[in-house]
This record gives structure tokens, sequence and C-alpha cells, in this order.
């Protein structure tokens, strides 16, 4: 099993309506150096300039950014090269990320890696631990 934690940013509040314009995702081991990030274009012209805002780009630069299908693509292969076992989606806003996530895939590539549920277990990065590059999970 392998822990995935993943952060999007997007520019509207819903898939398919609004865009995912990127996102990174970490798997959580002693080293924490097997990362992903990947810029998307937009998949439509509807945005909400407060939303895309936070991620600090602008409309014109995210129309630059890559086909989705593609980001998605090389998202998967990322996952199935450095994941041991079965993925397990981790976020601080689970809600939000894993329906943006959930979404791409299975439009663009007709299927989710992390299958059709999401963990929702408590995330806790123990701050001593840290410091050792060393990560403690605690699943409630």
């Amino acid at each position: 099993m392998s822990v995935i934690v993943v952060d999007i940013e997007a520019d509207g509040p819903i898939p398919a309506d609004f865009s995912m314009v990127s996102f990174g995702a970490v798997i959580v081991d002693e080293k924490l150096d097997k990362t992903f990030y990947g810029e998307l274009r937009p998949i439509n012209d509807k945005w909400k300039p407060e939303a895309l805002k936070v991620s600090g780009f602008t409309r014109e630069q995210t129309l630059g950014f890559d086909e989705p299908y593609l980001v998605m693509q090389k998202f998967t292969s990322w996952i199935d090269e450095n994941s041991v076992g079965r993925p397990l989606f981790y976020s601080d806003n689970n809600g939000f990320d894993w329906q943006f996530i959930n979404w791409y895939c299975i439009h663009f590539l007709g299927k989710n890696p992390f299958g059709y549920t999401l963990c929702s277990s408590f995330f806790n990065l123990n701050s001593e631990n840290t410091k050792n590059h060393r990560v403690s999970l605690s699943l409630k």
C-alpha cells in the first residue's frame, strides 16, 4: 500500500463545469522524494477569477498548460511506477481534491488508479518525525 497525498488547484468549485489547473502529489515514505506535478489546460471557457487567483496563475497562463489527457496519463504512469501495492488517496481537503482527480481520471482515461473510494482517515505529520524525515500516519 502506498499513501499518496494530493493537492489540486482549480478555477471553480466543481469538475466538468470548471477546470483543475494544477496538482501535485507525493508518496509518503521515509524520503518523501517521489513527487509529481502537473499543470492542465482548461477544459472549457467557464472560470471564476477568485478561484483561479488562489492558484497564483492567470487565465492566460493556464491556456498554455498541457492537455489534461496527457497530464492524467503521466500521473497514472507515475503511480504505476512508484506505488507499492494499492495507492491510497489522501488530501487535506478530500472532498474537493478527490472530486477533481476522480472526474479527470474517469473522463480522460476511463479509470481511476485509486479506485472508487478515498481514504477519509485523519492524516497527521508529526513535527518531530518530520524533522527526521519520518512520517507518522494516524489512522482513525
